[in-house]
């Protein structure tokens, strides 16, 4: 069961409504109007819990649920207890997604944290120039600066800091201890506790007598959509922009260097490592840990496995994996050989025989 000191629910939904609005089929004698409080794991659910099987592996646990109601495969609904009310989809984790949206639907757009949504704080610090939409929530002990703008509904976290002249859209989520600065963000951007975003490249002109610190004077433009995990950070450009594009989702502890350009509805998993003036085309996936030299490209659709390290440009809708990252059909290769010659040699007492 879901907390309730923690997540608050919508009223009930229907099996009818819930059905029409993920884009699911109500299986044969299903009764439309009965109604859901919520979403629960199978082995967890009751009558009033709508639930979900997509891997195989919870078969068992689907097979005993004391959920209300399942969403499941076509295929596997022959497969459901008795008294439990299907809703059919081929895309069951996803249709689960958009229902377990509409019952915490502020679970998807970032909440307050203080428990007092639509005020300013009489602790927060808002220049008098700054802008603030409607609606907007201003934590305690936020910093809102010097001509910044927020749009409206937006929420700006606990000990948040808004630097000068930066620019957050509509109905944004910036979480307690966030700093930005030099940037401009779109509308529905989630950034969770800790992000920064905007702080200097890493720019030096190395050499004798010192390293010379070289100004980055671009921004960081982050794009409508967006999910940026805790304690990511996201570097300003040092003349062009870094930039973030529509719908990009990164994780926890990622970092993203000055001038980088990342498409639209990329995957970068945490402690991800991007170096400066990389660029990566559309629905590219980045898995946890890799490493991306700078100055080269990953192309639309490319996607590089956990601790990748990418030092060549990707072509379009390649799998990579590897150090370095080669095809992951070679890679995977390579490794099976190393494995067979490492046992040769235990077989042989090291010798190279």
């Amino acid at each position: 069961m879901t907390d309730k000191r923690f997540f608050l629910t919508r009223e009930p939904l229907s099996l009818g409504e819930i059905a029409r609005r993920i884009g699911a089929n109500l299986a044969p004698g299903t009764n439309e109007g009965a109604t859901l409080d919520g979403v629960a794991p199978l082995d967890a659910a009751g009558p009033r819990d709508l639930s979900f099987l997509d891997n195989l592996k919870y078969a068992g646990a689907f097979e005993k649920t004391g959920a209300g109601a399942c969403i499941v495969h076509p295929r596997f609904a022959e497969r459901a207890p008795s008294g439990v009310a299907l809703l059919l989809s081929e895309q069951p984790y996803r249709a689960y997604a958009l229902a377990a949206q509409l019952f915490y639907p502020e679970e998807t757009s970032g909440a307050d944290t203080f428990g007092e949504k639509g005020i300013v704080h009489p602790s927060a610090t808002v220049h008098p120039t700054a802008k603030i939409g409607e609606g907007v929530t201003v934590e305690p002990g936020a910093v809102i600066g010097a001509g910044a703008e927020v749009g409206r509904e937006t929420v700006i976290g606990a000990n948040a800091s808004i630097a000068k002249g930066c620019t957050i859209g509509k109905n944004c989520f910036i979480g307690p201890n966030t700093t930005i600065s030099h940037a401009h963000i779109g509308d529905r951007v989630m950034l969770h506790p800790g992000v920064r975003i905007g702080q200097d490249g890493f720019g030096f002109a190395m050499g004798l007598p010192r390293h010379e610190k070289v100004p980055q004077l671009g921004r960081v433009i982050v794009q409508d959509d967006v999910e940026i995990g805790a304690n990511s950070t996201i570097d300003r450009g040092a003349g062009p922009d870094t930039v973030i594009g529509e719908g990009t989702k990164i994780d926890n502890l990622v970092q993203i260097g000055h001038n980088v350009e990342i498409g639209r509805h990329c995957i970068v998993v945490a402690q991800t490592g991007v170096s400066g003036s990389a660029k990566l085309g559309d629905f590219v996936v980045l898995a946890a840990q890799v490493g991306v030299t700078g100055h080269l490209t990953i192309n639309t659709g490319a996607q590089i496995a956990a601790r990748g390290a990418v030092v060549h440009d990707v072509p379009p809708g390649q799998q990579y994996g590897g150090v370095p990252a080669k095809p992951i059909a070679e890679w995977r290769r390579e490794v099976v050989e190393l494995r067979k010659l490492g046992r040769r040699k235990k077989q042989t007492g090291g010798s190279e025989e």
